[in-house]
């Protein structure tokens, strides 16, 4: 029997608008019918967090040479394939554990950010200061999705069309432009593109905190009057 907090878990109304989902979602369905059963979500999840690791890995070893940048877009590509099939392998197979994938999922989901933007900050390309205003940015924006989740029942997977897969193919971009221009000072002198790239990734994410912060007051506003 379900208890409380895994009903709630269930009850979430999941939204998801980003720009790649339907297709996402049909290959997705594809690779769970191919899946051979010893592929548990656990498996999965424990993949995706390597994949997270071999970004940081590299990113931090592109201080030795930006072929070493190749780690790092691998690592976007596991961590993608690991971090969207836990899930979707067990609510295909009807093995959904709700209150412990919910809580197991999200919690990697933080350490995967950590670990990249860590590795970022600790490559030649991306200074730690702004690499942190990316972090917080992300931190702030997940604080206001699960306390919407808690408030509202509403799960928001997406902002401005774009989710967690539109992210990982921004930054896999990006990665490329950073093996292609270098580390070499640019026309904006000790700032580099990729931090005022980063530095403003970041603060789109605190803009719409902040937006949505104010949104769903009112929201609830009129829910409580």
């Amino acid at each position: 029997m379900l208890d409380k907090t895994s009903k709630e878990s269930l009850a979430l109304d999941r939204i998801q608008d980003n720009l790649l989902a339907r297709n996402e979602r049909r290959l997705l369905n594809w690779l769970c019918a191919r899946l051979p059963r010893w592929v548990t979500p656990d498996k999965l999840t424990i993949l995706g967090l390597i994949g997270s690791f071999m970004t940081f890995s590299g990113y931090v070893l592109s201080n030795l040479g930006p072929l070493w940048l190749v780690l790092a877009i691998a690592g976007y590509f596991v961590n993608w394939f690991g971090d969207s099939l836990d899930g979707s392998i067990a609510r295909f197979r009807h093995i959904e554990r709700p209150s412990y994938g919910y809580f197991i999922d999200h919690s990697c989901d933080g350490l995967t950010v950590l670990m990249i933007l860590t590795g970022m900050g600790l490559s030649p390309f991306v200074t730690m200061d702004y690499a942190m205003v990316a972090l917080a940015g992300y931190l702030l924006l997940a604080i206001h999705t699960f306390l919407s989740a808690r408030v509202l029942g509403e799960f928001k997977l997406s902002y401005m069309a774009g989710g967690p897969t539109e992210l990982r193919v921004m930054l896999i971009g990006l990665t490329v432009m950073m093996m292609v221009l270098g580390d070499d000072p640019g026309i904006f002198g000790k700032i580099s593109g990729f931090d005022i790239f980063v530095g403003a990734a970041g603060a789109v994410l605190i803009v719409l905190f902040a937006t949505q912060t104010f949104v769903t007051g009112r929201r609830l506003a009129k829910i409580d009057s």
